[in-house]
Parts: structure tokens; sequence; C-alpha cells
């Protein structure tokens, strides 16, 4: 009876072990991983393989700034994910080494000697110290006391004087002369002091560069723990994401232009960045204009009451704003080559020597609701190290139309713009841009395509074969008191030359003075038929230039206001 009734205690125990949960690590690696302009989206993948009943799934190397609420789960098999869950692994410290295990005897009784002789050292050098200072004191004493500054009553004593002087000569020398000894031992004690220290750091050096040291204690290990539940063995695939928030880009353009040409060139560029504590090695990125850490609720208006109220000093709290978020350029892995030959088998080449494919063109972009996203089918590595590393993400031909601006009341010269039009459909962020015209740099410039206009008007700089001058015209500027009036008249011209080879479209900007007062007056004799701006003043010309020719405008206004009062018309 005894033995039956362990046998059925023993099959007890062997179903329990069979039924009991297990644990199994399994390796992931990262192989996606979405850009977002604040934070990343990483998503590893790993393969498994559990028998009957319920498996723990242990993946390790997560990031350590994994955002735990982010975490998403995905299988393949016949089995049920029950329990998903971030954790933290802290592996049993290190046995305490005796850190003078294996250190030869000798160089443990050297190590001592110097410590011992270091501690006497000290205490000698301190000693001499101590007399440099009283001797110290003892010649300020000296060199303050009245009697050797002349002060009192000694000048009138020759005598008194006489052995005044030959005490201070006396007395001088003799300390100037224990100073000096003093100090030469010094310094031996400190010459011999800091040669110890070397030594001694070189004996304690010689525990660490033979590995006499302790083993260093392990790092806490970040993983994610899938339970999962199979009635068979089973095997097949898992993938998670999860969210990083120490990551992120940020938009560079690239604008080129040419004057042979009317179009720009626009390269798109992304400065990646991440400090996730896991370097991305050899990962298909993905860049997406969205913010995941963005407020997205929308705001809602709370009636707005009026009413009277007392005055109270309170004491309000700030708050601390989110740190916002780094040009160096960065480097992307080798191509997949099998990837890489069917992408070129599917291009034209152009017939020339510079035919290297551009990483724009392994691009895809992706449009959602709210955001847009730019699939890149290269490999890139970045590492955990917060740098900015540069990617290319698209490269575009605008529509563009060369003209040029001259304000010559605040520039005598004449600028070359770029107009960009259909800027809506570029579906780009804002950021800075390196400006290129016909190879040359030019400088720099902001793109903001958040504003409500669908054109850019990019400024490429002075063009010198454009010659503008602004004249007053003295004769017809005149002042004079009519009753109770002052009136002023204005008139200057405004004179363009084209020496440039091509025609071109020429904008001119003047202003002319608007009155807030209904008792200043102004009149406008002569606009040479510019557009008006009523409002602003602001007076615009608009005309084409053939090669080599000259315009002329001419502008007159006539300002009339009472003789006793002040007006600013000294920016004429």
């Amino acid at each position: 009876m005894k033995k039956i009734v362990l046998a059925i205690f023993a099959i007890s125990l062997i179903s329990l072990s069979a039924n009991a949960e297990k644990e199994s690590v399994v390796k992931s690696k990262i192989n996606k991983v979405t850009v977002y302009t604040q934070g990343a989206q990483i998503q590893r993948k790993a393969s498994y393989s559990v028998s009957k009943g319920i498996t723990t799934l242990v993946i390790e190397g997560v990031s350590p700034n994994i955002d735990a609420n982010s975490l998403q789960v995905q299988a393949t098999g016949s089995i049920i994910i029950l329990d998903t869950k971030y954790n933290v692994f802290y592996p049993t410290p290190a046995p305490v080494v005796n850190p003078t295990n294996g250190i030869p005897p000798k160089i443990l009784k050297s190590i001592g000697v110097l410590e011992d002789s270091l501690f006497d050292i000290a205490y000698d050098i301190s000693e001499l110290q101590y007399q440099i200072d009283v001797l110290n004191s003892e010649r300020r004493i000296i060199e303050n006391n009245g009697t050797m500054k002349g002060e009192g009553k000694v000048n009138d004593s020759i005598p008194l004087l006489a052995d005044a002087i030959e005490f201070y000569h006396r007395k001088m020398l003799e300390i100037n002369r224990d100073l000096l000894k003093l100090n030469r031992s010094k310094n031996i004690l400190q010459k011999d002091q800091n040669g110890m220290n070397r030594r001694l750091t070189a004996f304690k050096n010689y525990n660490a560069n033979n590995n006499f040291v302790p083993n260093p204690q392990k790092p806490p290990v970040h993983q994610v723990k899938i339970t999962i539940s199979a009635k068979e063995s089973a095997t097949g695939r898992v993938k998670l994401s999860y969210l990083v928030n120490q990551a992120g880009w940020t938009p560079s353009y690239d604008l080129r232009s040419s004057a042979k040409d009317s179009k720009i060139d626009l390269t798109y560029k992304a400065q990646v960045y991440q400090n996730s504590g896991v370097d991305w090695n050899g990962v298909k990125l993905n860049l997406s204009t969205n913010n995941p850490y963005a407020n997205k609720t929308k705001p809602t208006l709370n009636p707005w009451y009026l009413d009277y109220y007392t005055y109270r000093n309170d004491q309000y709290l700030g708050y601390n704003n989110a740190p916002a978020n780094r040009t160096t350029a960065g480097s992307a892995d080798a191509v997949n080559l099998k990837k890489s030959k069917d992408k070129m088998a599917e291009m034209e080449m152009a017939e020339d020597d510079f035919d290297a494919l551009s990483a724009d063109k392994f691009t895809k972009m992706i449009e959602h609701l709210i955001s847009v996203e730019y699939e890149i089918d290269l490999p890139y590595s970045i590492k955990s190290d917060n740098q900015p590393n540069m990617v290319l993400v698209n490269s575009k031909t605008l529509k563009t139309e060369y003209m040029y601006y001259a304000i010559p009341k605040l520039d005598l010269s004449v600028y070359m713009v770029a107009r960009i039009t259909e800027l809506g459909e570029l579906n780009i962020v804002p950021g800075k841009a390196n400006l290129f015209h016909d190879g040359a740099y030019l400088g720099n410039t902001y793109i903001n395509p958040n504003t409500m206009q669908d054109t850019l008007d990019l400024s490429l700089g002075k063009d010198p074969n454009l010659i503008v001058k602004r004249t007053m015209l003295k004769n017809d500027s005149k002042q004079k008191v009519v009753g109770d009036k002052i009136v002023k008249s204005v008139s200057y011209k405004i004179q363009i030359k084209n020496h440039k080879s091509r025609a071109i479209k020429l904008i001119v900007q003047d202003q002319v003075p608007v009155s807030r007062n209904k008792e200043i007056e102004v009149t406008l004799d002569n606009l040479s038929k510019a557009s008006l701006d009523e409002i602003t003043g602001i007076a615009e010309w608009k005309f084409k230039m053939k090669p080599s020719a000259s315009k002329e405008i001419d502008i007159k206004y006539t300002v009339k206001y009472d003789k006793t009062q002040n007006v600013n018309l000294a920016s004429y």
C-alpha cells in the first residue's frame, strides 16, 4: 500500500512539473525603426520553440528608455499570448574578491613601504612650512616697523638711525638666508614626494593591468517577458515594438539653382539622432513627420466671465517646459547587394561618368491621415551616442520663377529671388536650407511650409550686373509756409540699368508717407504708374527689362501740416 501511495505522489509531481511555467530566453534583433520628430518606435523580431504548457519567452537587449505603455507583441504559431510585460532583471552581485589576491608579495611590500614613506615625508614638509611661515611673519614685522620706515623721531638722531639700518641689514640677511635654506629643503622633499607618488601609482596599476581586480558588477538587464500557452509543441516568430523618447530627427535641405534653368533642385535630408541605450545596426529606417509626444486632445473653450476683481499678491509657480530637442554627416551601411542590383535593373542610368545611384532612389513616401512617412529601403547603422547622422530622404525638382527685387531706399543692390510655387505639395516640415547657385554656396535660409501662402520666395543674393540709383531732386524738393501751414514737397528719381545679357523681370519697391492725422495732408504728385498700397504706403513697380536697357521712376509727393507742430519727414 505504501508503494502505491508513493507511486501516485511521484506521478502527481511529474504532472505538476509538466504543467509548471517555464522560462526560455530567445535572441532577438532590431529589424526596423520608425523615427519621429521626437521619439522612435523600435521593432524587434525573434524565433521561438516551445513545448506543451505555459512558457515565458524572455527577450533581452531592449532599450532602458522604453515606454512600457507602448509595448505591442504579435506572434505566429499555435499559441495563446497570455501576458506581456516589461521587466528589469538585476544579476546577482559578484562575490567580493580580495583585491590583493594574485599580487606578488614583493610588490605588496613596496606599496606598503611607499605609503609609510609618504606619510612621514608629509609631516617633514609641514614642519618646514611652519618654519617658513614664522620667518615670513618676522620679516613682515621688521618691514612694517615705524623705525624701519623712517617714521617717528628716529630721523632726528643720526646714531639711532645708524643702529636701525645696521639691525635691518643684519636681521634681513639672516632671515632671507634661513628662508632660502628652508625652501630648498622643502623643494627637495616635494620632489621626493612626487617621485614616491608616481612609483606608488605604477605599483597599483600593476594590479589592474594584470587583472588582479575584482570582477565588475553586471549592469541590470532590460527585458520583455511574453507568457504564452501551447496545447502542443510549437514554433513560430515573435514581433514586438515599443517607443523610446531618446531619439528623433530634424530636417535639413539643400536648394540648388542654376542661371540656365528655371528650376530649383531640392534635396531633403534628415539629421537622425538617438540615445536609446542600444545601437541600431543595419536596420531598416522609416522617418515620420508625426510626434507621438505632442498633444492629441483638441482644445475646449470655457465660458469667459467678466466681473470686478480685487488685486491679490499671489505667487504663482512656473512650469518648466519639456526639453526641446541635434550638423555632422553620418554614415550608412553598405547596401544589401541583391536589393541594390534589383533596384538598379529597374532604373535607366545616365550615360556619363557620374552614374552612382543616390540614396533617395530607395525612399518611398507614404501619406497618412495626419502625417507623412518616408520608408527607406536601405540598411542604416546609428549608434546610441546622441550624434546626428545624415540620412538622405528625397529629392525633387521644383517649379521656379526667377525675378529680381530692388528697394533702393534701403539698399542700392538688386537681389535675385527664386519664387517656388505649389509649396503645399512638397509634404515637408520647417527647417534650415543651404542655398547653392551655379555650384557656389550662398548661405542658408529657413523654409516654413506652415504658412498659409502656397509660394515661397528665396533670396539668392545680390546681382552686380544690375545697377540702381536713387537721387533726390533738390530743385523740386522745397519747403514753404502758406498761411498757418507748412507745405513740403519731396521729389526723387530712381534709375535702373540692366548690364546682363538677357531679359529679366524686375520688381522695385519704395514708399510714400501715410497720414494718421486728418490735419496732416499727403498729396501724391507723381508715382510713375505704381501699384500703391494705401494702408502701408508701399509703391511697387513691375516690368521686364531687356539686355542693356534702362528704366527711370519719378516719385513726388507733398505734405501739408500745421506750422506749430513737428512732423518727422527725415526719412525720405
